[in-house]
């Protein structure tokens, strides 16, 4: 069960420090969960749209943290940006990435 949640969290990484140095924050819940609350400052770009978002995301040339309502679909999300060589990390839900913004 460990090894389960260290795979879907990745390893130990300051997602704060990797925020003040530029990293985009992706929230990938629906347009309307995102309506009722986000990271100010992030992007909102729906699980199932990562794939057709690729490209755009590579120009963005900056690490990506994600996040969404408990860090499942994020969790998918950064399995998915990994496979396409961008460096992903998952924050779990947007209330913590949140508290890493305000670091």
């Amino acid at each position: 069960m460990l090894s389960f949640i260290k795979k879907l969290f990745g390893p130990s990484v300051d997602l704060a420090e990797k925020i003040k140095e530029g990293a985009i924050i992706v929230d990938v819940r629906s347009a309307g969960e995102y309506a009722g609350g986000h990271v100010k400052g992030s992007k909102n770009m729906p699980l199932g749209n990562i794939s057709a978002k690729l490209e755009t995301i590579k120009k963005w040339d900056k690490p990506i943290i994600a996040c969404c309502a408990s860090g499942m679909r994020s969790g998918s999300a950064v399995s998915v940006l990994k496979q396409n060589g961008i460096e992903a990390y998952n924050a779990g839900s947007w209330q913590k990435a949140n508290r890493l913004v305000k670091k």
